[in-house]
């Protein structure tokens, strides 16, 4: 699909290249105001938290592939159709699928213990009656890769990195490596099974998940993570300076591709119908909480965002398209295939901004536009920054979902959410309504309400990028 992706941008990087960027006219003093009124009048409404209390009530867990996200699909069309949105439609997005099963660990010795663990998403199973060895440990990522063969063969691997809690979150690409690629690494010295701390920053017995590959080339090993406490339990044994044996038994499994939808409503402009104001969330979870924050927030936020600018005297000259995405997270499989399908379209799209960081207060704005256009980023920063957010830079990514269209050429914006205690809750079985403070979620809509409204009201565009692969 990727090589798919790249060979179409192409033609778009032919068409933008022939293209003379025009200076973008500003925002008028009205414009500014009208979005400076729905700005406060939303930061009063409760319409978001009403969305994901339904969802994470009414469906709760809906990882890709699972009964649960069939169920998500139909309750997002409906839930469209209540809130008075046009074009409601569902786009077919297909994936390998993945069940999670049974997952226990215990040290064997020299301290008899359970440990909390869990299945890093597609992961294999072990043996039947679990997969027993000698933990070999390595602080980091890194530290396996450079370690002897011989001294990894037919351990367990064990990486204690912890990861470190700030606002924009920035060590988790730091940090992630060892559960993605980790099992790599550790099968090419021929290592048995792998264990990593859990990618979290939480203090709590509850292992995180996350989503890991495998290289064809090389043998698959199972592979889990483990709470923060118990990766504290294996280090304090291993200090005793003699061989830690644990077994760990998982039964996860791959199954059949499956089809779920990308699910897609809009508020229809009325002077250009056919330019789009492209935001969302990812509508997929994993399946051990009833994801709230990850990612029922975003679709929340932005389903209600659109829907109080709906209810505006003055309606969007532009289409604001709201699309929940399919399956983020066993890989941005709903975004990829956005922008495969949309890719004849993607120079009507304006700009584009997902809602993917939890429910944490905006506290920052970036976007990326063309140099011309740039005074209205900072135009529409001034309708948020009585919100308390500042401004950032014109180096905004967009968020994960969009980073294919992004990479097509779409200009995007950031809205960065506060994600101190993101990581507390992220991927595990604490992610739940109750991490939600209300407040915090309407300044969200507040901010997306106002900046996508503004962005339907500009005269022009903020630009289409030469395509890349970065």
């Amino acid at each position: 699909m990727k090589h798919l992706l790249m060979s179409l941008l192409f033609v778009l990087c032919q068409s933008e290249l022939s293209m003379a960027e025009e200076m973008s006219k500003p925002l008028t003093d009205n414009q500014l105001q009208t979005a400076a009124t729905l700005r406060d009048s939303v930061l009063v409404s409760n319409e978001a938290w009403s969305i994901v209390e339904s969802l994470t009530t009414e469906v709760g867990a809906r990882a890709g592939g699972s009964a649960g996200d069939a169920l998500a699909v139909q309750w997002a069309q409906d839930k469209f159709k209540s809130l008075g949105f046009k074009n409601i439609r569902i786009e077919p997005v297909t994936f390998p699928s993945w069940k999670r099963g049974i997952e226990v660990a215990h040290v064997i010795a020299p301290f008899k213990q359970r440990l909390v663990i869990t299945a890093l998403g597609n992961s294999i199973a072990t043996p039947d009656n679990g997969l027993q060895g000698e933990i070999i440990h390595y602080s980091t990522l890194t530290d396996l890769i450079n370690a002897d063969a011989d001294d990894v063969a037919g351990k367990i691997v064990f990486i204690s990195k912890r990861m470190k809690a700030f606002r924009d979150g920035h060590d988790y690409g730091k940090t992630v490596p060892a559960r993605s690629s980790g099992a790599k690494e550790a099968a090419k010295k021929d290592a048995i099974g792998i264990l990593i701390r859990s990618v979290g920053t939480d203090s709590n017995r509850v292992a995180h998940t996350g989503n890991m590959s495998y290289d064809k080339d090389i043998k698959k090993i199972p592979a889990a993570a483990l709470s923060n406490p118990d990766a504290d339990l294996l280090i304090n044994m291993l200090k005793r300076k003699v061989p830690v044996i644990v077994n760990f038994t998982l039964t996860s499994e791959a199954g059949e591709d499956y089809t779920s939808y990308n699910v897609i409503g809009e508020i229809v402009g009325t002077e250009k119908p056919e330019e789009i104001i492209l935001i969302g969330g990812h509508l997929d979870s994993w399946d051990l909480g009833t994801g709230a924050i990850d990612d029922g927030a975003g679709v929340a936020i932005t389903m209600a965002a659109a829907y109080k600018i709906s209810l505006m005297p003055t309606q969007p000259k532009r289409t604001i398209r709201v699309v929940l995405f399919a399956n983020e997270e066993q890989g941005l499989f709903g975004g990829e295939q956005y922008a495969i399908a949309h890719l004849d379209e993607l120079q009507k799209h304006i700009v584009g901004a997902e809602s993917d960081f939890g429910a944490g207060k905006i506290w920052k704005f970036s976007t990326k536009f063309k140099p011309s256009a740039k005074a209205l980023g900072h135009q529409i920063h001034s309708v948020l920054e009585p919100l308390g957010i500042e401004y950032g830079d014109n180096k905004a990514g967009g968020g994960p979902d969009i980073i294919h269209s992004k990479k097509a050429g779409m200009a995007v914006a950031t809205l960065s959410q506060d994600g101190i205690d993101y990581f507390d809750y992220h991927h595990t079985a604490n992610d739940t309504l109750d991490k939600i403070n209300p407040e915090n979620l309407s300044q969200n809509v507040a901010a997306y309400a106002a900046f996508v409204w503004l962005m339907t009201e500009i005269e022009g565009d903020v630009g289409f990028f030469p395509p890349d692969s970065k």
